[in-house]
């Protein structure tokens, strides 16, 4: 059964840094592109960023891109999100989730996603 753990979040001011862990468990974490979520209050659960298996290809959502780097390390089957320039709006509870095996095309959808974290908040104020 896999299992995805996030941590690193918490309560930073706007223009900080935060960054996240995903610690996964069971499965071949190094045959799966890993994708980070967020969920703002209210809203839908929206794509934020992904990474193939390999870690040589990262993929952005607009709102993130240059702000944001996702990264892994299949050595210790975890993933991070490294988040700069941190403004209010990155407001959410953040979620990891392993997305497809071994595929050449980004996959942004929920739907394209089988095992999530539990998630982790993060709250920047201004």
């Amino acid at each position: 059964q896999v299992q995805l753990v996030e941590s690193g979040g918490g309560l930073v001011q706007a223009g900080g840094s935060l960054r996240l862990s995903c610690a996964a468990s069971g499965g071949t974490f190094s045959l799966y592109t890993m994708g980070w979520f967020r969920q703002a209050a209210g809203r839908e659960r929206d794509f934020v960023a992904a990474i193939k298996w390999s870690g040589s290809s990262t993929y952005y959502a607009d709102s993130v891109k240059g702000r944001f780097t996702i990264s892994r390390d299949n050595a210790r089957n975890t993933v991070y999100l490294q988040m700069n320039s941190l403004k209010p709006e990155d407001t959410a509870i953040y979620y990891c989730a392993r997305g497809p095996l071994l595929t050449a095309a980004w996959r942004t959808s929920k739907d394209d996603h089988d095992y999530w974290g539990q998630g982790t908040q993060v709250t920047v104020s201004s």
